[in-house]
Formats: C-alpha cells, structure tokens, sequence
C-alpha cells in the first residue's frame, strides 16, 4: 500500500464500568506436561455467523492438531477492553485476544504482556499479507499481533433511503451532507443514526473532521505528545458543533447503544428507521445480524466521509486500521500457529463471509463480491494517509476522556473551548 500507516490496530470501542466475575480470565495450562497444550481465546463476537466463524476454526485446528485444546470466551465488544485489562494486570489473561492496537498495544508491549509473533509468522501468510497491515501490528520493530481485517471507517447508507429523499450523488462535502440531512429529513425517516450511548461512536465523528482539518503531520505528533494545542484540533471540535447544530442525528441519540439490538444505531440502519451512519468497515456484518430476516440489507452502500474546504489534512485521507489478534506473553508456540491458520486465505474467506468485513489476505481479498466492500477496499489502498482510531492511537486513559469528552459537548455541556481543556488536561497526565 503507498498510504502511509499511523499506529496499530483495530477499531478501539469505549469500555464500561465491568464487574471481573462476568468473564473469567482462565489462560490455559499451556504445556500439560505429556504434550497436550490448553489455551483460552476471547473474541468479540457474541451471536451470529461470527461467532460460529471462530468455532468452525478453533474446531477444524484442533482436528489438524491432536493434543491441542482451544476454549472460546465470547466477550460483549463493548465489554472486551475493561476485561481484558483487568485479566492482563492480574497475570491471568487469555492466551489468544483481540487487539486494538496503537497505544494499547505499547502499553501491553511495555508491559511484558504480549508474546512476540515476528519470527513465529509463517511464510505463507507474509506472502498473502501486505506488509502494510503488519506494520499496524508492529511496536518497536516486532510484529505481536496478527493482522485478519482491514476495518476503515465511512457513510453505510441506504440507496433506498437515498432515492426517496431525491439524493442522485454521495456528498463529497460537509455542505452537501447538510443537504443531504434536509433532504431526508423531509421523508419523515431519521438521517443519521448515532449511538453515542457507548461514547465510541460518537467520538468517530470528532476523529474524521480532525482528520479533515488536521495534517498528517500533526495527528502523527499529537498521538506521541498528547498536546492538542495545534488550531486544528479546535477547528474540528467547532467543525462538529456546527453539523450537530442542525439536530442530523436520530432522536435520543445520547441513550442510544451502538450495536446491541434493534434499537441500537445499526439496528435503525437495519430496520430503515435512519439513513446513514458513520462506522467502521465491521458494520455490514452487524447491520445484517439486526435486520428481520437476519440477512445482509440488500440496498446497502457505502461514501467516504466528505472533504472540507480549506483543510490541512490530505484529501482522501482515512480513519480505521486493521483488526489483529494477540497472543499473551506466556502463551505457547501454538498459539502462533493458530494464528497462522485464521490468517490463511482459506480461513479468511470464512471470516471475510461471516464479518461481511474486508480481509485482510489479498487471496482471499478476490472473494470480495459487495460493492461498498470493493469501495472501502479501493479508497483505503489509495488513501495517501491513513491514521487509526484516534482513541487507540492514545491509548486507553486518553482516548476515553477524549471520548466522553465528545459526548459531553454533543450534550449541550461543554463547547469546543472547554472540550479541548478536557482532553490536553488528560493528554498531560498520561
């Protein structure tokens, strides 16, 4: 890929407050002594085609791979982050686990909590992987996690929804999209559906307007510093309070929850009660697990979030990274090798049809059929910039604050002066 990558990772989601005893931390016994290994796998995958997706795969290794056990621990995605933190701290983690990346994956690095995969990857999968997407996994000049979905953000809409607003073309600017918010407005059907319940989702819509307004320059320097204080962190927020002055998102968008039922914001997408929404690439596989017939909707397409004039970020620049799965410290070599087998490009076209996300192995890449999945593809590989989410980029305390900072000001409780406050106050403390 010739875009330049910022940080590691997957797409970060906000945590809340967790009780341990709701998921147990359980890393396997490893070596059992008579050649046997046990290991443990959390994945945020609850219900669904996704969740059958990595017992499939756990299921088929352990029938190549005699003597090996694989226990899965399906953890709520909102959930995932507090847990794991939790377990990881404790000494007691999972062997296998999602990973966000950026600065959550330093600090697991930093902290001797993850195991080294460099020279554990196999000569296949370097071969079907670009190197790009391991260099979103690498810290340090090590690769420790292994790249399986590219997961950039933009517009799911509906063309249906569209069409019946009198919408011929996807806006290409902030003006435009404001038009396009009256337009739907005037067919009774919600424009933009937002769950800012879970703070992530909200959050987004600050990470691409600063991706607009900001060079790549600066969000590469604010992700080392924490120091918002260049103007274009400023010009963002005040970027976000102007579109949310024309009221674009759904009704009780504060108390709406992202993706858990049908009230969530990707349940309104799923059950045409909204228009659009702002999401990571993961987002059709959620939409469709939401919709009546538990099918993908058939009208859904997809638009880069729009340019803005004047901006000092690089026009087609991207927010999103790729989705990778770590292994802990003290997990055996086997669990590299598991690794190595949902990276393959047999397994990653299972995953590419049960996510309804684009993989990351281009092999298994030419399987991709939907056309909004070619777009995300198309636009992410010729994007001249492409930054993760802003929230994993500066690791857990500073993204949350930066998140619930948004969702503060969104709130009618802060404004664009005193969210900034909030976010270098945290930016200073680390």
């Amino acid at each position: 890929m010739k875009a330049r990558r910022f940080a590691a990772g997957a797409v970060s989601l906000l945590a809340g407050a967790l009780v341990l005893s709701a998921c147990t931390g359980g890393g396997g016994d490893g070596d059992a002594g008579d050649g046997s290994v046990s290991m443990t796998l959390w994945q945020n995958s609850t219900t669904g085609p996704g969740q059958a997706f990595w017992q499939n795969a756990i299921d088929t290794f352990m029938e190549e791979n005699p003597g090996v056990t694989i226990e899965m621990q399906s953890v709520q995605n909102e959930d995932m982050d507090g847990l794991l933190q939790t377990a990881l701290n404790a000494g007691d983690p999972p062997d296998i686990f999602l990973q966000r990346g950026g600065g959550k994956l330093a600090d697991m690095v930093n902290a001797g909590q993850l195991k080294d995969l460099t020279d554990l990857i196999s000569d296949d999968v370097r071969a079907e992987i670009p190197e790009g997407s391991f260099a979103a996994e690498t810290y340090q000049g090590q690769v420790w996690a292994m790249p399986l979905s590219v997961l950039p953000g933009g517009f799911f809409y509906s063309e249906d929804a569209f069409a019946a607003a009198g919408i011929e073309e996807t806006p290409e600017t902030i003006a435009e999209l404001e038009d396009a918010v009256e337009a739907i407005k005037g067919t009774g059907m919600e424009p933009i559906a937002l769950g800012a319940q879970d703070a992530w989702p909200a959050a987004h819509w600050y990470y691409f307007f600063a991706i607009r307004e900001c060079s790549p320059e600066v969000i590469e320097e604010t992700g080392d510093s924490k120091d918002f204080s260049d103007e274009c962190w400023t010009r963002a927020a005040e970027d976000l309070q102007e579109f949310a002055a024309i009221e674009p998102f759904n009704q009780g968008f504060l108390t709406t929850p992202a993706q858990q039922g049908a009230g969530s914001s990707a349940g309104l997408i799923a059950n045409r009660q909204a228009a659009m929404e702002l999401m990571g690439a993961w987002n059709p596989g959620v939409i469709a697990s939401l919709t009546p017939d538990e099918q993908p909707l058939p009208d859904l397409a997809w638009f880069p979030f729009p340019e803005i004039e004047g901006g000092e970020g690089l026009p087609g620049s991207m927010m999103g990274g790729v989705d990778g799965y770590s292994c802990a410290a003290q997990a055996p070599d086997e669990c590299a090798d598991f690794l190595n087998f949902v990276a393959s490009a047999e397994q990653q076209e299972l995953y590419y049809e049960a996510f309804q996300s684009p993989p990351v192995n281009t092999v298994a890449q030419e399987a991709v059929t939907e056309p909004y999945l070619q777009q995300i593809l198309e636009a992410y590989n010729n994007a001249p910039f492409v930054s993760q989410w802003l929230d994993t980029v500066l690791g857990q305390n500073v993204g949350n604050a930066l998140n619930v900072a948004v969702v503060d000001m969104l709130a009618g409780n802060s404004d664009p002066e005193r969210f900034l406050q909030t976010v270098n106050a945290a930016g200073a403390q680390g």
